[in-house]
């Protein structure tokens, strides 16, 4: 049988090979680009694009469930208040949260998502359990809530249930608060498996998983729960928190022998399914490691600045050719372009330079920084998206060509606009995902209904 065939007509969009003119966009009921025409004649009956065409932003790192609290700890809750107060704070949100009250979020959550450009996310999920502690009659029951949230506003999505054992390294027993994020890894691999067989895999669902650190989990159970995964998803992603934090380097060490991304490299085949999140703390010898190996690094700029948690070598790491991509993790903002002009920022700052991540073969640095992100991001969901294609996913945004921060420039400084400019709305103005158009003159299309859901839910949360 003949899949219908859709088209959208864009008087530019940026291909592989940079921004194309007079682009016949062509894709099939599933939401796959099937036809890609650059110089094409202006079809009479196709729909025209309202601007410039882009890909859209995979977002590597998300805690659906950390939205709600965003601007709810941006005061001092102790004498030196530092990532660690940050997390008793979340830890005590994420004892209460309900599944009405998670789906709810993580609804409104990937509407925001979707508004901003992002067209696919990495959820790494780790509350399991009910208030208590004790597994729903469905292990998935939390899990299925947010795939669900996920198909109803329409963004693609890698879903990364947690293994959460220890609180910290030595195999500490885990704390009170941690009770709904704890696993073995024969439990966590039943949450997936029972988690696929209610959500089968499809063109915009993919199952991986994400060892929440080298802290939360034993050398033993990372490998069964590896070998797990590779029995029934192989080759499927693996996420992983690591060296976010000095303290984590410094007791890697003292249990260890090794800094945790060194650790990790020589023990384990890290390869390009792995996405290291994060990986703030890394020295020379373990940012030419892991490039070399071909792994994510997940950068979640505004997040890692909100936390203190410090500035990642970025300058030497994309020099040894390392990959990288961005998240918007604890949603303290949602928009890959803060991402982006953060990761620049914090170059310049350290650097006292500017235009710090250009290179040779690309001087515009959001250039740069954009195909770059697009490139790890695709890799890190281990979905065929992050670029207008044949084959890909049929993701891209529609940008507002009369936006302030591009009226009038050229194309080679449309990204500059886009990435370094903050001029009013969001220059991003209609977006699909799959095909389907989701966002439409910056609204979603469910905009209306998923806010009341949020609201409602957020005021049980902080009754």
């Amino acid at each position: 049988m003949t899949m219908t065939q859709q088209s959208l007509f864009a008087a530019y969009a940026y291909l592989p090979d940079g921004w194309r003119c007079n682009v016949l966009l062509q894709w099939d009921s599933n939401g796959t680009i099937t036809a890609i025409t650059p110089d094409a004649s202006v079809p009479a009956d196709v729909p025209h694009a309202a601007g410039p065409v882009l890909p859209g932003m995979p977002n590597l790192h998300s805690h659906a469930f950390q939205r709600a609290m965003a601007g709810l700890t941006e005061y001092r809750a102790n004498a030196t208040d530092t990532f660690w107060s940050w997390r008793d704070l979340m830890y005590r949100f994420a004892a209460r949260i309900t599944p009405d009250q998670l789906a709810a979020v993580a609804r409104w959550l990937y509407v925001e998502m979707l508004k901003a450009g992002y067209t696919s996310v990495c959820e790494f999920h780790y509350v399991h359990h009910a208030e208590d502690g004790a597994p729903y009659a469905s292990v998935a029951e939390l899990a299925q809530r947010v795939v669900g949230a996920a198909r109803e506003a329409g963004i693609g999505m890698t879903m990364l249930p947690v293994l959460y054992q220890y609180s910290g390294f030595g195999a500490k027993p885990a704390r009170d608060d941690q009770r709904r994020f704890i696993n073995t890894p024969e439990r966590l691999l039943a949450l997936l498996d029972g988690l696929r067989r209610a959500c089968p895999e499809h063109a915009g669902l993919r199952y991986g998983v994400a060892p929440h650190s080298l802290r939360a989990v034993s050398e033993a159970s990372l490998r069964e729960v590896l070998e797990g995964l590779d029995a029934h998803f192989p080759g499927a992603p693996v996420h992983i928190h690591i060296a976010e934090q000095t303290a984590e380097v410094d007791a890697c060490l003292e249990a260890e022998g090794a800094r945790p991304v060194q650790w990790l490299l020589d023990g384990f085949d890290v390869d390009a399914r792995w996405c290291l999140v994060h990986a703030t703390h890394v020295d020379a010898n373990e940012v030419d490691a892991l490039a070399k190996r071909g792994a994510v690094a997940g950068l979640c700029l505004t997040t890692e600045a909100n936390l203190g948690d410090g500035i990642f070598p970025a300058r030497d790491y994309l020099a040894a050719g390392g990959r990288f991509g961005v998240g918007s993790d604890s949603h303290i903002a949602v928009d890959w372009r803060a991402e982006l002009r953060l990761l620049e920022y914090g170059q310049r700052l350290a650097r006292r330079e500017r235009n710090v991540l250009a290179s040779a073969q690309v001087t515009h640095v959001a250039d740069r920084l954009y195909a770059d992100a697009l490139a790890g991001g695709a890799q890190a969901t281990g979905r065929a998206v992050g670029a207008l294609e044949v084959g890909r996913r049929a993701d891209w945004i529609v940008l507002d060509g009369e936006h302030a921060s591009i009226a009038g420039h050229e194309p080679r400084t449309w990204l500059s606009g886009v990435v370094f400019c903050e001029h009013g709305e969001s220059p991003v103005r209609d977006v699909y995902a799959g095909g389907a158009k989701v966002v439409e003159n910056r609204r979603h299309r469910d905009e209306q209904q998923a806010y009341a859901g949020y609201r409602a839910a957020l005021a049980a949360l902080l009754r």
